[in-house]
């Protein structure tokens, strides 16, 4: 009589428990990825929640009593598109029926976020103008924008620095403030170029869009969803600001 695992391949069955486990993983991952940004809004009006379902909501504690998120959950409702699109599809391109830029389309768009500034994590706001934190300034070897003029990509004039905000946990500068006949406007210094003599040119935008810049609740602080739109206006830029940028290139 022969023995009863004679008849058991233990690699085989590891073998099918590694699979089984893998998929399950998978599956699982797959579900969790969908805590942002689902159910899908379809253009006929449907939702779609896709292989898996949607995950059980969870709560997450924010630090500094900022609150807690829910998410899966409730979300702030999206600002409205003045855009249509242009064939009967899913996922067809929009035509913008206004000013792209301040509308929020394509590469200017703009995310939900909360009205609150980034925090350090001693609970500071993360970035300030150098007027706040005068521990930071501008390594005396760097050519220093402040007092310097400011152009557009059409080589005119916009405005002026008056400031520069720094980034307390990293300590690098993450924006100019620009005078602009009188009002007050960010710039992100990833989109600067600061000549060695301070000047300051910004290819994504004209000059005259300077104005059109969204403009900060308190003067002294910005919030995620203001960073947003800001970062989103002169990215926006890149493609709309000039008529000719849209066309094809070969």
């Amino acid at each position: 009589m022969s023995d009863a695992t004679s008849f058991v391949d233990l690699t085989s069955i590891l073998f099918t428990l590694f699979w089984l486990f893998f998929i399950g993983l998978v599956l699982h991952l797959h579900r969790e990825g969908k805590r942002e940004g689902w159910p899908l809004q379809l253009n006929n009006g449907e939702t779609a929640r896709g292989v898996g379902g949607i995950p059980k909501p969870k709560t997450y504690r924010k630090a500094h009593g900022q609150g807690d998120r829910v998410r899966p959950g409730p979300d702030a409702p999206e600002y409205p598109i003045n855009a249509e699109p242009l064939y009967n599809a899913n996922g067809a391109p929009l035509k913008p029926l206004g000013d792209p830029m301040v509308d929020g389309l394509g590469p200017a768009a703009w995310a939900n976020r909360a009205e609150q500034p980034d925090l350090t994590v001693d609970g500071r706001p993360r970035i300030v103008p150098l007027r706040v934190d005068p521990e930071h300034s501008v390594v005396s070897n760097d050519p220093n924008p402040i007092g310097k003029a400011v152009f557009g990509c059409d080589g005119a004039q916009a405005g002026t620095v008056v400031d520069l905000w720094v980034d307390r946990a990293e300590p690098m500068f993450r924006y100019a403030e620009l005078d602009i006949a009188g009002k007050r406007v960010l710039l992100p210094m990833t989109l600067a170029r600061v000549s060695k003599s301070g000047e300051v040119n910004v290819r994504s935008i004209r000059s005259d869009q300077f104005q059109q810049v969204p403009t900060l609740a308190n003067p002294d602080q910005i919030t995620l969803q203001e960073e947003d739109k800001i970062v989103a206006f002169y990215g926006g830029g890149t493609l709309y600001a000039i008529p000719s940028r849209q066309e094809p290139r070969i």
